[in-house]
C-alpha cells in the first residue's frame, strides 16, 4: 500500500531535450531548385578541380606553409604579404553582410558547405534507397539482405565522397600529385591526419547530423537578425492570401468554403532541409534555401491559383503592398550601398596593390653581435645580413650597393647575386668605410641599402639602415 502511494506521488522525470525526429526530405523541383543544384554541381568542378590544375611548371593554387609561400596562378605570396590575406577576409565578411541584408541566408540556401554537401550525399541517398516514401518503408521494414546491401552501399558512396574531399582538402597544402600517388598507405603525419579529419567531418556532419548543424551548431543562424531589417528580402508566407487553410478540390468556391489558397498539403514542410513549416513565420531554423517556394509554386500551377503564395519578399512590401519595382527600390537602401560601396572599394584597392606589386623584397639585418671593427688601417668594417626574396617566377641576378657615407661600399661582395624564382636567400656582407685623413666623428650614421635587377630595372628597393663608427 505504501509503495503504491509513493509511485503515484514520485515526480516522473522529464527531458529538457526533444528527441531528434529524423527528416525524410522530398525533393523539390522548380527555379530555385535548379540553382541550388548547379552551384552545387559548381562549387564541387572548382574545388575538386582547381588543385589540378598547372600554373608552368607547379600547381597554380597551393598554399606551402613548410616553405611559406602561397602560390595564386600568377602570383606567388609571402608571409610579408599579409595584408592581402587580411582583404580578402575583409572581402568575405562584407560580400556576407551585402548579401544577407538584401535577400537573408543565402549563403546557407545555395554555398555553404554544410549545405552542398549535405544536397550531394542526399542525392546519393535518393538514387540508393528511392524517394521519401520509398526510404520511409525501408527504414521502417525489418532487417534484410536488401536493407543491409542498400544501407551499406549508400554508406560506402558516402565515405568514398568523404575521403576523396579529403584528399582534395589536403592537395591545396600539399602537390596533390604527389600526395595521390602515395595513397593508400604512403600519406601519414599531419597529411593523413587532415585528410581523415576532414572527411569525417563531411561524412558524420552532412550524413548524419544535417539540419542538427544548422539548427544547433551554426552561430550564424543566431545573429542573422543582427543583420536583417523590414527592407530584407526573406522567404515569406502570405498569411493574408493563404488562411484559412484546408484541403480541397480544384472545383472548389474559396469564398462559399470560406478558404484562402493554402490547401494544407503539407508539401512545403516536406521538401525544408531542417523541417520547419514557414507557413508559422520566419525562423532561425530557416536557411533561405527556397524548396518550400519551389513545391508551393507546383501546387498552385495545379490548383490554378495565382503563384507566390510562399515567396521571396521583404515585411515592408508585406504588410504595405509594395510592387516589386517599389520593393527592389527599398532593397538597395542605405545601408546595403554603403555595404557595396566599402566591398567594392577594397578589390579596387586590391587590384591596384597586385598591379603596382614589386616582386622584390629586401630586408637588412646589421649583426649587432659583432661590434664595428677595423678591417685594415683606416677602414671601419660593419657586417650586415641581407635577405633578398625573389617573388617572381623566374631567376634574377641582384646588384647590392650601399650608400649614406662617403666612399662606402659592400667590401668583397661577389656580384651579382642570383636568386632563383620564387626564392629567397640570406646574404651576410661587410660594408666598409674609409676613414678621412683629417679623422671622422665616431657614432651611428644612417646609410641606404639598395638592391636592384641586373636585368630588370622595375626590380629595385631601398631598405634603411645604421654604420657604425667607434671611437678611435
Amino acid at each position: 500500500m505504501n509503495n503504491a502511494s509513493t509511485n503515484e506521488t514520485a515526480p516522473k522525470k522529464q527531458s529538457l531535450f526533444a528527441k531528434r525526429r529524423k527528416l525524410y526530405v522530398r525533393f523539390a523541383q522548380g527555379i530555385f531548385q535548379n540553382w541550388r543544384v548547379a552551384l552545387v554541381i559548381l562549387s564541387q568542378v572548382l574545388f575538386f578541380g582547381l588543385p589540378w590544375l598547372n600554373w608552368g611548371d607547379r600547381q597554380a593554387l597551393l598554399f606551402d606553409l613548410p616553405a611559406r609561400k602561397f602560390y595564386l596562378f600568377g602570383v606567388v605570396l609571402w608571409p610579408q604579404d599579409f595584408i592581402y590575406l587580411t582583404a580578402l577576409l575583409l572581402i568575405g565578411a562584407y560580400s556576407l553582410f551585402l548579401f544577407t541584408a538584401v535577400a537573408g541566408r543565402l549563403w546557407c540556401g545555395y554555398a555553404c558547405p554544410q549545405t552542398v554537401y549535405t544536397e550531394l550525399l542526399m542525392w546519393i541517398e535518393r538514387a540508393v534507397e528511392g524517394n521519401r516514401n520509398a526510404r520511409m518503408k525501408l527504414d521502417a521494414a525489418p532487417w534484410s539482405a536488401q536493407k543491409i546491401g542498400r544501407k551499406f552501399l549508400k554508406h560506402l558512396l558516402w565515405v568514398i565522397i568523404a575521403l576523396w574531399t579529403g584528399v582534395s582538402f589536403v592537395g591545396y597544402f600539399t602537390p596533390i600529385r604527389e600526395l595521390v600517388t602515395r595513397l593508400p598507405f604512403g600519406v601519414s603525419g599531419w597529411s593523413l591526419f587532415w585528410m581523415l579529419f576532414y572527411g569525417g567531418l563531411i561524412y558524420f556532419l552532412t550524413g548524419w547530423m544535417r539540419e542538427q548543424v544548422c539548427k544547433f551548431m551554426c552561430p550564424y543562424a543566431r545573429f542573422q537578425s543582427a543583420m536583417f531589417d523590414r527592407d530584407t528580402m526573406i522567404i515569406t508566407y502570405d498569411t493574408a492570401r493563404g488562411e484559412p487553410r484546408g484541403p480541397r478540390g480544384r472545383q472548389v468556391d474559396l469564398k462559399e468554403a470560406q478558404l484562402g489558397h493554402c490547401v494544407d498539403c503539407g508539401l512545403c514542410v516536406q521538401v525544408c532541409p531542417t523541417g520547419i513549416d514557414i507557413r508559422n513565420g520566419l525562423q532561425y531554423e530557416c536557411i533561405g534555401c527556397a524548396a518550400c517556394i519551389d513545391s508551393c509554386e507546383e501546387v498552385m500551377k495545379k490548383m490554378n491559383y495565382p503563384q507566390g503564395l510562399i515567396r521571396y519578399t521583404t515585411e515592408n512590401a508585406m504588410t504595405s503592398g509594395y510592387s516589386k519595382k517599389e520593393m527592389w527600390r527599398r532593397v538597395f537602401r542605405f545601408r546595403t550601398l554603403i555595404y557595396s560601396a566599402i566591398l567594392l572599394a577594397i578589390i579596387v584597392a586590391i587590384a591596384v596593390s597586385l598591379s603596382l606589386r614589386n616582386p622584390l623584397k629586401v630586408d637588412v639585418l646589421r649583426d649587432y653581435g659583432m661590434m664595428a671593427r677595423e678591417a685594415s688601417p683606416g677602414v671601419i668594417e660593419n657586417v650586415y645580413q641581407v635577405e633578398i626574396i625573389n617573388t617572381d617566377e623566374h631567376a634574377h641576378q641582384f646588384i647590392i650597393e650601399v650608400t649614406g657615407l662617403p666612399g662606402i661600399d659592400v667590401g668583397e661582395l661577389e656580384q651579382p647575386v642570383t636568386i632563383d624564382g620564387a626564392s629567397n636567400r640570406k646574404i651576410p656582407l661587410a660594408a666598409r668605410f674609409k676613414l678621412p685623413d683629417d679623422g671622422w666623428k665616431a657614432g651611428v650614421y644612417p646609410v641606404v641599402f639598395t638592391v636592384r635587377a641586373k636585368d630588370d630595372d622595375a626590380l629595385r628597393r631601398e631598405e634603411k639602415s645604421t654604420f657604425m663608427v667607434p671611437n678611435n
